[in-house]
């Protein structure tokens, strides 16, 4: 997703002479060609994040389109008071990226695993969320996210992500996308989980359960009014993310259905990484096995859930 992402911001780039990109002292094998055709509007702020959303937010007081880049848990911890003091309160125009969402940096520990960034944008009004689910969705996402106006928060996988979509497909903030339509249950899934969640739907039809899978990219705002239908035309509604269960897209999911009246039994339940930190290092694909967010743990815990 990251090169599609810099692929994408590299050609608008070329069509607006105001976008302006900022960095952590990251970036490196992913932005050689932004540099090599907009040096002067490449920035290396050093390992400074809390300066970088500072200038980035004067920068856009000034008119540009300020893009900052870093890895997900450095680009919404380590500048949180100023993406908050700074960026969100002024509704500035700045747009962050964090890369590695979720175990992208399984390998690296608990200080990469991006568990909680989610979370913490989501309670900042004006920020709008936004996590695509493969890279040509990422291309789009990125397109529209200069057009916005206002704080963005883009969270990107790195680990190759498979291709889900097609170049004629669309992509609106604020919007899900039904990509299977199902019976009696359905999984709500964002970013780079989707696949899996496509994955999981074809293992079920093999059990007679025919899955409703929805790509929520934008989980604020959320589409209420699809969660809504949801809810009216399913029994069970499930919710998948590389993500704490507390506060990311399960959460919101949460709140859409506790606070609308419901006159039917409904059974809820979240997907994700439970309330910990993970004290084990390993690859992406590892932990997703640990933490029962593969296809075939998905299905299987879908199947009990369903069944008790």
């Amino acid at each position: 997703m990251r090169n599609a992402f810099s692929k994408t911001l590299t050609r608008l780039a070329k069509q607006n002479k105001n976008l302006i990109l900022l960095t952590g002292d990251l970036g490196y094998t992913v932005f050689e060609d932004f540099l090599k055709t907009h040096p002067h509007r490449f920035i290396n702020m050093g390992v400074a994040e809390a300066n970088m959303m500072g200038v980035a937010c004067g920068l856009s007081m000034q008119g540009f389109i300020p893009v900052v880049y870093s890895i997900a848990t450095f680009a919404t911890m380590r500048g949180f008071e100023q993406i908050r003091t700074d960026i969100c309160v002024h509704n500035a125009n700045v747009k962050i990226v964090g890369t590695g969402g979720g175990l992208s940096y399984g390998h690296a520990g608990s200080t990469h695993h991006a568990l909680e960034d989610i979370a913490i944008m989501r309670c900042l009004p004006n920020m709008t969320i936004i996590c695509p689910s493969d890279p040509v969705q990422a291309e789009m996402v990125t397109e529209q996210m200069i057009i916005h106006k206002g704080p963005v928060y883009l969270r990107l996988g790195k680990r190759g992500e498979p291709v889900i979509y097609k170049k004629t497909s669309k992509f609106k903030i604020g919007k899900g996308i039904v990509l299977r339509n199902g019976k009696k249950a359905a999984i709500i899934a964002t970013g780079n989980l989707v696949h899996n969640a496509l994955l999981s739907s074809t293992k079920l039809e093999g059990y007679g359960i025919n899955l409703t899978v929805i790509d929520m990219p934008t989980v604020k705002p959320l589409d209420k009014k699809l969660v809504l239908q949801l809810v009216q035309r399913h029994e069970f509604i499930f919710t998948l993310e590389e993500h704490s269960i507390i506060g990311g897209l399960g959460s919101a999911v949460a709140e859409v259905i506790a606070e609308n009246p419901i006159k039917k039994i409904l059974y809820f339940h979240r997907f994700g990484i439970p309330d910990i930190f993970i004290a084990k290092a390993g690859s992406q694909e590892f932990l997703r096995k640990k933490y029962n967010l593969t296809p075939e743990k998905i299905s299987r815990n879908i199947i009990k859930l369903i069944n008790v």
